[in-house]
């Protein structure tokens, strides 16, 4: 049962009004118990999930995630919990929370790592997470789980404008947090109430007649470098371009733009709710886009079209309406060096391109790598 002083705060956290979807990946699951058990749960949870198994996990995220148990993943249950709220809501934002939570607690085998739980909860303005680092060895699974699911009642009570919390750490034991709250055009942008954003700090004027598309996570020499060459060969500034919408997962979070973008120092940045080119091509149109021979590969492969090869003709097709081109570098993929002459792609993608040789740019290292680093 749900102890006196919880109740009291399930309680006002009813009486606040403020439906919200839980995403958890098992830790803590005693929150959703602890919401139900008090009169008035329906003014609160909209949904409770819990993608348990990594392929539960991808599934609800929309793909992989580089470690299960941390701050960045617990965000990103927050945000497609938000989303789901929305889609709930019937598209409404105000109001609504989505509140994400993982954890590495004790288990029946040996843990190598720290136990840790991290936090996060969404709104329409905010992002916040809050990441604790338990005592190892001080208490049982049991007890690491109840202290889970204390932290996701306290991040609910944060998000309604609570005081009250209920969580009792050891004297060893902190929780760091971190706040975004977002200006107003970034809500904007992740609501999809606008479609592009020219970062106040960038160059103003003419900005995207050479794009440089990408998730940028990180952004590392390589990507400055192919900015450079290709600046200097088309005789345009580069803008670089960072979507905060994905086709499958959910939307950047305000952390994850404020860190992204505080890679950029003197550089151009334009953010968009652009997750396919055609959309890209939309705003810009007449560009031409910076991208690795890995990209075009992707924008050649059937699979990320609904309607298979047909459906990506008709994509490329409509690229080639706007006016479009690609400046193509060549990238190493699947462990070979792949250059616009030796990727697979279909003749009319292939005439929408300009390539970079070998001989004039190579640059191995990738994001990918940096981040499993």
């Amino acid at each position: 049962m749900t102890k006196p002083n919880h109740q009291l705060l399930v309680e006002h956290i009813h009486a606040a009004a403020r439906p919200l979807v839980l995403s958890i990946t098992g830790g803590g699951s005693g929150a959703i118990a602890a919401l139900l058990e008090v009169p008035g749960g329906s003014a609160t949870l909209l949904e409770a999930v819990v993608p348990y198994s990594a392929t539960a996990l991808r599934d609800w995220l929309g793909g992989p995630v580089d470690h299960y148990c941390s701050e960045r993943t617990a965000r990103a249950l927050a945000m497609a919990a938000f989303e789901r709220a929305r889609f709930l809501a019937d598209g409404r934002a105000d109001n609504l929370l989505g509140i994400g939570a993982t954890a590495s607690l004790a288990s029946n085998r040996p843990k190598l790592g720290p136990h840790r739980i991290h936090v996060a909860w969404q709104s329409a303005d905010t992002t916040s997470v809050a990441s604790c680092e338990l005592a190892k060895g001080a208490r049982t699974r049991i007890e690491e789980e109840r202290l889970a699911s204390d932290l996701i009642l306290d991040a609910i009570a944060e998000a309604c404008g609570l005081a009250e919390r209920v969580t009792t750490l050891a004297p060893s034991e902190t929780v760091a947090q971190r706040t975004r709250v977002a200006p107003q055009e970034w809500t904007e942008l992740v609501l999809g109430e606008r479609t592009h954003l020219l970062l106040p700090n960038s160059v103003q004027g003419e900005s995207t007649q050479l794009l440089f598309p990408g998730a940028f996570n990180p952004l590392h020499t390589a990507h400055r470098r192919m900015a450079k060459f290709a600046a200097e060969r088309l005789g345009r500034p580069v803008t670089f371009e960072l979507s905060v919408a994905n086709v499958d997962k959910p939307p950047l979070d305000y952390l994850e733009i404020a860190d992204r973008v505080a890679q950029f120092v003197e550089e151009r940045v334009l953010l968009t709710r652009a997750p396919r080119f055609i959309d890209k091509s939309r705003l810009a149109p007449g560009c031409t886009f910076v991208v690795g021979s890995d990209t075009i590969i992707r924008i050649a492969d059937a699979k990320y079209y609904a309607g298979g090869i047909e459906q990506r003709d008709a994509a490329i097709a409509a690229l080639a309406a706007t006016g479009c081109r690609f400046l193509v570098f060549g990238r190493v993929v699947d462990s070979s060096f792949c250059s616009l002459a030796s990727a697979n792609i279909p003749l009319q993608l292939r005439k929408l391109c300009d390539e970079v040789a070998e001989t004039e740019f190579r640059e191995d290292i990738s994001s990918t790598e940096l981040r499993s680093r």
